[in-house]
């Protein structure tokens, strides 16, 4: 049973993982620590509502963690991830 549910988490993940769009706000947050959506969206050059929605993946997916300050979210990997996770951001 555990292992199964490992194995349903790691798929989330790499679900999460497996996109560029994603993968280059993987990028940019690692480089820059942490970031409100529109400038994660102004960097990729992705709309603020689609960028959202990548961001909202990562974040079920437990790879990036959010944190509201007034009116702007803000971004940031999360501080505890899978190896598996950890592993393909450590490439980027």
């Amino acid at each position: 049973m555990v292992a199964s549910m490992e194995r349903k988490e790691l798929e989330r993940q790499l679900r999460a993982l497996g996109n560029r769009r994603r993968l280059a706000i993987l990028k940019y947050l690692k480089s820059n620590g942490e970031a409100p959506v529109g400038d994660i969206a102004d960097e990729i050059n992705l709309s603020f509502k689609s960028t959202s929605r990548h961001l909202a993946v990562l974040a079920s997916a437990d790879v990036v963690e959010k944190e509201q300050r007034s009116v702007k979210v803000f971004y940031r990997l999360a501080s505890v991830r899978s190896p598996a996770a950890a592993h393909i951001i450590a490439l980027l």
